[in-house]
């Protein structure tokens, strides 16, 4: 069998002594091995029965043993060039790893470049990595003098034990070594690995980026260490492409573009992860809620309304405060009686189906209502509108008979999809995300296993239905039920969570929740809570981002600027504007004393998809110069027909 195929112990039996690199000796592009399907050094023995298959760079594993062993790398080089440094965990991350370190000053640019320019000594020497099985004691003595790895090895943090890769399964734990040519270990660190056979196999493709603050194990009651941040990629063109990604990005940055098109602030009076809308801005936010609620209306939901507060106890009725309660804001009293700022609608909603009596003919009962919700997000997690503390989402929940709940989901997740498009995102993936099944972390969910297996069940089915890809998400569930989310790729390949949509049995049974069932008996609905654009913020975030700023006629603030070639034609193009505003166009007339080629670079840099221009011979023939966002232009454009061409743009949502 060929060894670029799983190769089975029982078929191709191994050589005594024989491993993964004796076996791949002649592939130069193997740098580790999947053994029984999970990664491995390439130095580890081969026995009989065992399965084998190879790990390239060009695979996902590859670059996260790329990574990790940069890391490492990065980990020397800073010990080296700051000795004392302490070490903490260093995993690798999307697109890159980072490492902690204790006992140093916030790094400079000077330091990073220093730190950049020694690892890239260290990949030259082609250090060799070597895993060594240790005993506790062991670990502990050649942990000496380093305070968070002797934490790691005698307090077992199962949680923290996986992201600093310590291995704590039974047997002994693991050290790496970096050996120099001379098989001199030079530097060794805890770690589960694996990692690449040399530090030659890093290449070019490598980069440290940046530095920041963090805590360990990420508590801001532990000490406070120096994170180093990197990037390493199979090539150095592949590296050239990640940097330009991120420069395309940080043309992108919403936070950006919102000062430059004047979208939004986030005054310091306010407080982080406080947002307010300018009035550009608010013509965007105010498109995506008219469109949104007459879709939900169409898709049969009844709009609703609930308060931004509520007595403290509702939300241990619903189970949010034992299980969520780290992300609501404290508790304040009125009368004495302690109340909470609404972190979530749903149970609110609960209240609205519960005010009465309900029969099976009005199932589904589907409610909605824009909810502004205040979550107690860490400072450190807030990101312009990706992630605020004040949001407002497009909440619904549909009460269903069990037996209907698939046919719920599917009318939600059409309705999701063909929304998410009308904005012009088209490219998805969902994501399954379901509760710890390994018992490590089931006191996080409520409800019985046979409550969680029937709604996990449910959702996998509509999910697989569709024909998108599916990607599981273990342990990433809702404390109350499972969900799928909507994972879309913007214009630049970026993944973005958008709309979920939730199965819950819990709630109802929290709630007493009941209907008449056809034959007379009481029975219990199933709940499904949906978002469509999870929240508006975000999304305007997002959509910011993948437009660049330059949003599609419907949503655009302004969506005509008239020019004149001279202040004389003025008029003409206000006659022109006033019958664009007739139709519902946001239409603006620069009549300012800016000459006319700056006032057609201004309407570029705002973005705007439309500039009019008109001057004497425009004006007598009733036309004008109808100028696209992308800089062509078509001239003598009858005025009926410019108008047109805008309209029809607004009624298809063109995106261009």
């Amino acid at each position: 069998m060929s060894a670029d195929l799983i190769l089975e112990g029982n078929s191709h039996p191994f050589e005594e002594g024989m491993t993964g690199a004796t076996l791949f000796a002649e592939r130069r592009d193997v740098v580790a091995i999947r053994l029984g399907g999970v990664p491995a050094d390439l130095s580890r023995e081969l026995h009989p029965g065992d399965e084998v298959e190879p790990i390239t760079l060009a695979d996902q594993d590859g670059l996260n043993i790329l990574r990790h062993s940069a890391g490492h790398v990065v980990a020397q080089a800073v010990q080296e060039l700051f000795p004392g440094t302490t070490l903490g965990i260093g995993p690798f991350i999307t697109d890159g790893f980072y490492f902690d370190f204790g006992n140093v000053d916030p790094f400079t640019p000077e330091d990073l470049n220093a730190i950049e320019k020694r690892a890239k000594q260290i990949i030259k020497e082609g250090q060799t990595f070597h895993r060594v099985e240790v005993s506790e004691e062991e670990a502990l003595e050649r942990m000496a003098g380093e305070p968070y790895k002797t934490e790691l090895i005698t307090g077992r943090f199962g949680a923290a034990d996986d992201e600093a890769g310590v291995e704590v399964s039974a047997g002994d734990l693991t050290v790496y070594e970096n050996r120099n040519r001379r098989g001199e270990t030079v530097w060794q660190d805890l770690c589960r690995g694996p990692h690449l056979p040399t530090t030659r196999h890093i290449g070019q493709g490598f980069a440290v980026t940046r530095a920041s603050a963090a805590y360990w194990r990420g508590d801001q009651a532990n000490d406070s260490l120096q994170r180093v941040y990197g990037t390493a990629w199979a090539s150095k063109e592949d590296l050239k492409a990640h940097q330009e990604r991120l420069a395309e990005a940080e043309r992108r940055d919403h936070r950006r573009l919102g000062s430059e098109l004047d979208l939004f602030s986030f005054p310091d009076e306010l407080g982080s992860g406080l947002p307010v809308f300018h009035p550009k801005g608010g013509i965007i936010k105010r498109e995506m809620e008219d469109y949104v609620r007459a879709r939900h209306i169409e898709e049969g939901f009844s709009y609703v309304g609930t308060p931004h507060i509520s007595k403290e106890t509702l939300y241990f009725t619903s189970g949010h405060l034992p299980y969520y309660g780290e992300n609501m804001f404290p508790a304040f009293g009125v009368d004495e009686v302690p109340y909470r700022l609404k972190a979530m609608n749903c149970p609110m909603h609960n209240l609205i189906y519960r005010s009465r009596g309900r029969s099976y003919r009005e199932l589904p009962l589907r409610l909605f209502e824009f909810g502004t919700v205040y979550r107690d997000e860490p400072s450190g997690v807030v990101h312009g509108l990706t992630r605020v503390r004040a949001l407002t989402q497009d909440d619904s929940h549909s009460y269903v008979a069990q037996e209907d709940a698939g046919k719920e989901i599917r009318h939600l997740l059409d309705f999701v999809l063909s929304l998410l498009r009308d904005f012009g995102l088209d490219d998805f993936y969902l994501e399954l995300s379901t509760r710890d099944e390994d018992g490590k972390k089931k006191d996080k969910f409520i409800g019985s296993d046979e409550q969680w297996a029937e709604a996990t069940r449910t959702l996998e089915e509509v999910a697989r239905e569709s024909g998108l890809e599916l990607v599981p998400d273990p342990g990433g569930a809702a404390f109350y039920g499972p969900k799928i989310s909507v994972q879309a790729r913007d214009a630049i390949g970026r993944t973005w969570q958008m709309s979920t949509v939730q199965l819950d049995f819990n709630q109802p049974e929290r709630f007493e929740l009941e209907y008449q069932a056809a034959d007379g008996s009481r029975q219990r609905p199933v709940m499904i809570h949906s978002a469509k654009f999870g929240s508006l913020e975000r999304f305007m975030g997002v959509l910011t981002e993948h437009y660049a700023g330059a949003f599609p006629v419907w949503l655009a603030p302004v969506q005509v600027v008239c020019v004149p070639v001279a202040e004389p034609f003025v008029p003409y193009l206000e006659e022109i504007a006033a019958k664009l505003r007739a139709a519902g166009v946001r239409v603006e007339v620069d009549d300012s004393d800016d000459r006319m080629p700056k006032k057609i670079r201004n309407a570029s840099k705002q973005k705007v998809p439309y500039t009019l221009i008109a001057g004497g011979e425009d004006a007598e023939a009733g036309a004008v110069s109808f100028r696209f966002r992308d800089g062509t232009q078509r001239n003598g454009v009858p005025v009926d027909e410019a108008v047109e061409t805008v309209l029809e743009a607004i009624r298809t949502k063109a995106q261009a």
